[in-house]
């Protein structure tokens, strides 16, 4: 058994796990901005059954993970809910302050269009190389740069 959890592993192999985390490790390599992805099985519900908003899910987990931490603010999540086909990608406010909701909503498009095609491996790392550039032009490496923030992927 892998060290996901199997609902995790029917949606990306171990392999896949292992290229995302390298595509994170080489988009970091030219910005000191941070890439996270984070997967669960579904977008916890409110109270009462409502139903629940993928990007306030996702925001509470960029804050749970710490990606707000950084320390130029400058943190991207990439957050899917796997079993209903829900994403978001959100910005710290260093980053987002400079592109703005329309870049994020081109990120997710992007991912949306490959994720149809049943490439979920192929849409996450093409989304990392997506905001590694958007860092870059932004935030690039510093020789006095650190990795703030693990580059696994993280599932709960």
């Amino acid at each position: 058994m892998g060290r996901h959890p199997a609902w995790a592993r029917r949606f990306l192999d171990e392999g896949d796990f292992d290229a995302i985390t390298r595509a994170i490790a080489d988009a970091e390599s030219r910005t000191s901005g941070e890439i996270r992805v984070h997967l669960e099985r579904r977008v916890p519900r409110r109270l009462f059954g409502h139903a629940p908003d993928v990007l306030a899910r996702a925001r509470h987990v960029f804050h749970r993970l710490g990606m707000h931490r950084t320390a130029e603010r400058h943190g991207v999540l990439i957050y899917l809910a796997v079993e209903e086909r829900r994403l978001a990608v959100v910005g710290d406010e260093g980053i987002h302050g400079r592109v703005g909701d329309g870049h994020w909503h081109d990120v997710r498009d992007l991912m949306i269009e490959r994720l149809r095609a049943n490439a979920p491996r192929d849409a996450i790392i093409r989304a990392i190389d997506a905001i590694g550039r958007t860092l870059a032009a932004h935030y690039p490496r510093r020789p006095d740069d650190r990795n703030e923030l693990s580059n696994d992927v993280s599932v709960s």
